[in-house]
């Protein structure tokens, strides 16, 4: 029975290998990475919209929406890193969107 070349070449051959394999395949994952984050941004921007944060908090709301716009335009030229950036930008504000939204009504409650 033949060995095969990395059992010849001993651990540390095989940990180049490995090495190289994941570096290899991280490019790929870029679009997984976004696609959680600019999930997560949406769902975060859908509970500002209803909490009322388009009137209650606007800078943070539009700056939200608008960063999650932007991040999918990236994605859309397969630019992950900087449409997983603004996804997280847009999270962020989406989630001071809320804040302030909850804010201004209890500001607003007798």
């Amino acid at each position: 029975m033949r060995s095969s070349p990395l059992h010849a070449h001993g651990p540390r051959l095989r940990s180049r290998v490995a090495s190289l394999g994941l570096l290899v395949a991280l490019p790929g994952c870029g679009n997984a990475v976004y696609a959680i984050a600019a999930t997560s941004a949406s769902r975060n921007l859908e509970q500002a919209r209803e909490v009322g944060a388009e009137s209650l908090a606007p800078y943070e709301f539009y700056y939200a929406e608008e960063h999650l716009e932007k991040a999918q335009s990236e994605a859309a030229e397969a630019d992950y890193g900087d449409a997983r950036i603004l996804a997280h930008e847009s999270k962020t504000y989406a989630k001071k969107a809320i804040e302030v939204a909850h804010t201004s009504r209890r500001g607003a409650e007798p």
